[in-house]
């Protein structure tokens, strides 16, 4: 079977109140292999371009009721016509005329009777020229988006070397400032001191917090990149017991946070690595942000578009709209005076859950917590 498509042929507009004209027309356009469309006054002209949206328009000047010129002003006067060519056609001869149909947003003229040649000639002409505008008009949209989107990754940009130089130069210090501590210790004493000891734990602490930063960097990196992710259906509950067991145990004991959350879950499809990630932000702030102590609630709701909704419940205080407007921005903290952090959690859930082609968001009322929640689709 052959399954290549022809090529799409222009359409032609034919406005004239003569019958015979229109004939003519109709069936030279159509061999020299047009699209026709007729229209016999101004009325059904205007209907017929802007609901068809020819290619160009022929347009005869001289019709009853409504004459060519207010045809061809009415349809440079509406955004869905004013670009389509139009070429007036007319027995005048007059200058001033011809003027006032170019002023009026003309492409150019035939006069009658037609030459067929001409009619040709002229035809191709501007549908060249309407061809190319509409090429540079897609070419310049396509660059204004481009454009957009380097403004963005230039902010982005900024936002990540103020994040490089400030958060990662405290720890920084520190680790250097109490290495230099743990030497001269090395040299007054054969033992370790209770300081050595207490100084190793701040290195530690410090040398983790930098590793944190530096991985949550490059995870940002990743999922701004075009490339394939490999999706598989996932084990949820094997991804949970991960996060809230092993990285996220010690803030748990910490913080005193009770977390809750279902043995089963709704299989979705996604890149495990990243959604571990998304379940780890989520949780981590919900211990430093919930309620004291932090009790937090787990769960998964499918919808009826072969959607998951997987979401996180704290206790805390919620936020105001202007917070939440401000939330899944790289770079931006809300808590400023609460916990530690580099603003990075929430923009990586936001570009990772994205790049699986799900969605993002929060439901929040000020004074009764918050559940964020992220969508991935349905493996069934």
């Amino acid at each position: 079977m052959n399954t290549t498509s022809s090529p799409r042929k222009d359409t032609i507009l034919v406005v004239d109140d003569m019958p015979n004209n229109v004939s003519v027309l109709f069936s030279f356009l159509s061999q020299a292999g047009f699209k026709v469309l007729v229209a016999q006054d101004g009325r059904r002209a205007l209907q017929t371009a802007e609901q068809a949206g020819p290619d160009l328009i022929l347009l005869d000047v001289m019709m009853p009721n409504m004459d060519g010129f207010e045809v061809c002003s009415l349809l440079k006067a509406k955004e869905q016509t004013k670009n389509i060519p139009v070429i007036f056609m007319t027995a005048l001869v007059d200058t001033v005329d011809k003027i006032k149909g170019f002023k009026l947003g003309a492409a150019d003229y035939l006069t009658k009777p037609i030459q067929h040649e001409e009619v040709l000639v002229r035809i191709n002409a501007q549908l060249n020229v309407y061809k190319l505008q509409r090429q540079l008009k897609e070419k310049n949209q396509q660059l204004q988006e481009q454009t957009l989107e380097l403004e963005k990754r230039n902010l982005e940009l900024e936002a990540f070397a103020r994040t490089v130089a400030h958060d990662l130069k405290n720890p920084l210090s520190a680790v250097i400032g109490l290495t230099d501590m743990l030497l001269t210790d090395c040299t007054t004493t054969n033992l370790p001191t209770a300081d050595s000891i207490e100084n190793l734990q701040y290195v530690g602490q410090a040398s983790q917090k930098m590793l944190n930063i530096i991985d949550a960097l490059l995870l940002l990196a990743s999922a701004s990149k075009p490339q394939s992710i490999n999706t598989q259906p996932l084990n949820m509950l094997r991804i949970i017991e991960a996060v809230v067991q092993q990285r996220l145990a010690f803030m748990c004991k910490q913080t005193q946070g009770n977390i809750q959350y279902p043995c089963e879950w709704p299989v979705a499809t996604g890149y495990a690595p990243w959604v571990e990630e998304i379940w780890a932000n989520y949780i981590s702030n919900a211990l430093k942000y919930g309620g004291t102590p932090p009790h937090i609630e787990l769960g998964a709701d499918p919808d009826e578009n072969g959607m998951v909704c997987f979401w996180v419940r704290d206790n805390g205080p919620g936020l105001l709209p202007e917070a939440q407007a401000q939330l899944f921005t790289p770079f931006t903290r809300l808590h400023k005076d609460r916990a530690e952090g580099h603003g990075l959690g929430l923009s990586i859930v936001q570009q990772v859950t994205q790049r699986l082609s799900g969605q993002v968001g929060v439901e929040s009322v000020f004074g009764q917590g918050s559940k964020f929640y992220f969508t991935l689709p349905s493996a069934h």
